[in-house]
């Protein structure tokens, strides 16, 4: 990577119900949410660097830190949880005037994009989940890694040698600078707030009921990384079951960075996903 990856673009603060939430939002069009994943010292532009401007060429994006992480509001005492993660993410959508919106959720963003569109189905176009949780399934060693961490460069480096599948993408430069993400004031407070031991019933609380996942009317696109050790591929093979007008893509020789191991191509699958939905509305 190179240090232009690391260049953050213009953000901005909105208020969100009694909370303030730090989002990116660029380009033009048809809008989409992208909602990041829960590693330690994430923020949404650090999940989704190597897409936003392939997206944004063709469509306006909208990228949310969630309550707790990046430079969004930690409340003191806060309870974290889906209900307030879903109802930040509306009240953004209401504070934008968004009355629909195209979702791409990752990981732990993919079970609140699939926890938003089961609670406020009219405000959804269309659905992307990639190495999405959401589903019943036994907590991974790497996931219990990743909301175990206790912060140190050498953790961090091993975290992200945990997520990629090419560890020639996990430079010195990138722990650094996730792990000093990681330590900054309030952030380790509230992420150990997110998910204490035992981790099981965090995962089971993020799982959507089958019944409600099987009624989604969404046309929804499933990714997932074929060597995924955070997030098993079964999942996605039960939300490609379970959700009737889904269709899967597996990666190959990718693990829970699909979005960085192949952002060319995820950004080109998912952009042509949602175009197939900017089509239909204009004939």
């Amino acid at each position: 990577m190179s240090e232009s990856d690391f260049q953050v673009p213009e953000a901005r603060y909105v208020r969100t119900g009694a909370v303030t939430t730090h989002i990116h939002d660029v380009g033009r069009g048809s809008p989409v949410l992208l909602l990041h994943g829960s590693g330690p010292g994430v923020s949404a532009w650090a999940n989704w660097r190597p897409v936003l401007p392939a997206l944004a060429r063709e469509r306006r994006v909208i990228a949310p830190d969630m309550l707790g992480f990046g430079q969004s509001d930690r409340p003191a005492g806060q309870v974290y949880g889906m209900d307030v993660w879903v109802q930040q993410a509306l009240d953004l959508l209401d504070a934008l005037e968004l009355p629909q919106v195209d979702l791409v959720g990752n990981s732990f963003g993919g079970a609140l994009a699939l926890a938003l569109a089961i609670r406020a189905p009219g405000r959804v176009r269309r659905l992307v989940l990639m190495g999405s949780v959401g589903v019943p399934f036994r907590i991974t060693p790497g996931l219990e890694a990743v909301w175990g961490y206790e912060p140190s460069l050498t953790a961090m480096r091993g975290l992200l040698d945990l997520f990629a599948y090419d560890r020639g993408r996990v430079t010195d430069e990138l722990a650094r600078l996730r792990y000093e993400a990681s330590v900054a004031p309030g952030v380790q407070e509230s992420y150990g707030a997110m998910f204490p031991a035992p981790r099981q019933r965090w995962v089971d609380a993020m799982a959507s009921a089958e019944a409600d996942i099987r009624a989604l009317p969404h046309e929804t696109l499933v990714v997932h990384g074929r060597e995924d050790k955070v997030i098993p591929l079964s999942n996605s093979l039960t939300l490609a079951d379970w959700i009737p007008n889904s269709q899967l893509h597996v990666f190959g020789r990718c693990g829970h960075w699909t979005q960085i191991e192949h952002s060319a191509r995820f950004a080109t699958l998912v952009s042509n996903f949602l175009a197939e939905a900017d089509a239909a509305a204009v004939a």
